[in-house]
């Protein structure tokens, strides 16, 4: 797909959204999912903490669960942590790190009693119990930190570990799914495209890719029909209406300037109150969504969204 379909007024850069179609149209976009026979659990170390942990969070919630080979009893935590993963299919990752090898994290945390288990969801620490637990527990607990994910637009599923190699050679094949949304993406039909990619979520729901494609075209469309200078100037009057905040952000967005788009929202989400709160809140889910959580400038504002709620 051509970036020139992105760009009705000659004034902005949505590159980064057509090389996302192009590679939803080529199959070369990734896939949920992973090698057969993995499991969903890893062990971490204070060196791989950041890359095991921390930047997965802000696909998907990560379970970490602090142990010490001491402690006879947390086989038992351990096994219904990895019953759990496995059942949930990917919903989240458990990382199980040895506080023994690792007592500089486990200072910094301040842990008091091993096992414990925290959950991270947006590079942010979530406590969730210590001790072991009965499985049903254990569960209640893991389920409310999917929720508290969800609530934050962290939707993504966890690749599986330890499964057999991935053959990196073998041609991808188009993915007939997107076809329709990105020739209507390609023309500039917007509606049309947005109506595609809502079949694809009504069929699955969890499907990260139609819900990324319906957040651009969404983006795209809202942004079709204004001046952006206008708009920025009304956004930018002390008693600006909620509305003309949301469009600056498209704005901003759709210009490039997404941390200052991010930044406006969040600044709005510490302002209001109740529904309208909620409003901003979803707007900017929906722009994160737009990026990708792998995006730098994603993960940041999703750090300050949660510092905002919480």
């Amino acid at each position: 797909m051509s970036s020139s379909s992105f760009n009705p007024r000659g004034a902005v850069d949505l590159s980064q959204l057509a090389e996302q179609a192009k590679q939803r149209a080529s199959g070369g976009a990734p896939r949920p999912g992973g090698a057969a026979g993995g499991s969903y659990v890893v062990e971490v170390s204070e060196q791989t903490f950041e890359a095991d942990v921390i930047r997965p969070s802000v696909q998907h919630p990560v379970v970490v669960e602090f142990y010490s080979p001491r402690v006879s009893t947390g086989q038992q935590l351990s096994d219904t942590l990895a019953a759990a993963a496995a059942e949930a299919g990917g919903k989240y990752l458990v990382a199980r790190l040895n506080v023994d090898a690792a007592p500089q994290i486990a200072s910094q945390l301040g842990l008091q009693a091993v096992p414990t288990v925290v959950g991270v969801v947006g590079g942010q620490l979530v406590p969730l119990f210590q001790g072991v637990l009965p499985a049903d527990q254990v569960k209640a607990a893991l389920d409310q930190l999917v929720k508290a994910a969800v609530a934050n637009g962290i939707v993504g599923r966890a690749e599986p570990v330890g499964g057999g190699p991935v053959d990196e050679d073998a041609e991808a094949e188009p993915d007939p799914r997107f076809a329709e949304a990105d020739a209507a993406l390609e023309r500039g039909d917007f509606a049309a495209a947005e109506a595609e990619f809502d079949k694809l979520l009504a069929a699955n729901p969890a499907d990260a890719e139609a819900k990324a494609g319906k957040a651009q075209a969404g983006l795209l469309a809202r942004s079709a029909n204004v001046t952006p200078e206008v708009v920025l100037a009304a956004a930018a009057a002390p008693d600006a209406e909620l509305q003309v905040q949301l469009d600056a952000a498209d704005v901003e967005l759709v210009a490039g300037q997404a941390d200052e788009a991010f930044a406006r929202l969040i600044e709005q989400i510490k302002r209001r109150a109740g529904d309208e709160r909620d409003q901003v809140r979803l707007r900017l889910l929906d722009l994160f969504e737009t990026l990708g959580n792998a995006d730098p400038r994603v993960q940041k504002a999703r750090r300050n969204l949660m510092a905002a709620l919480f």
